[in-house]
């Protein structure tokens, strides 16, 4: 018996290290994720499609795990920087577009706004490096 615990807590131990290196999957060099609309400075009136950008990766589902692809996350007014080593979180703040989703209705109350993407990985992490888009500021009227 304490033959085969050994065994199982060797087999244990030895998976740790693998479990560590989910996150962070490999992004493509020259990624880029950006906002084909709106761009910085835009003052908007009301609701808005928010319409989102990506070159040289993929965009697929959440779930599918396949190289060089993810999916979209809208930040919206988030100052903190996201941990590498945890999921993107989902709340009002972090939105997923786990369908594969390009674009976006939005609906934001009055005021300026900051808007940031990050494209996630299958397991929604960021990528390693992460793939982000620039910090943009909108004005809602």
């Amino acid at each position: 018996m304490k033959y085969m615990r050994r065994i199982v807590l060797a087999a244990a131990l030895t998976c740790l290290p693998f479990a560590a290196f989910a996150q962070g999957k490999p992004a493509h060099k020259d990624a880029l994720l950006y906002f084909v609309w709106p761009q910085n400075g835009t003052t908007i009136k009301g609701g808005f499609w928010c319409r989102f950008g990506l070159r040289n990766m993929g965009i697929t589902h959440a779930g599918d795990n396949y190289s060089n692809s993810g999916h979209h996350h809208l930040l919206i007014d988030v100052n903190e920087p996201l941990n590498p080593n945890e999921p993107i979180p989902q709340d009002k703040s972090h939105l997923h577009f786990g369908a594969g989703q390009t674009e976006a209705r939005i609906e934001l109350p009055p005021g300026k706004h900051t808007l940031q993407l990050v494209l996630g990985d299958a397991d929604h992490f960021p990528f390693n490096p992460p793939v982000v888009s620039q910090k943009i500021t909108v004005t809602i009227k």
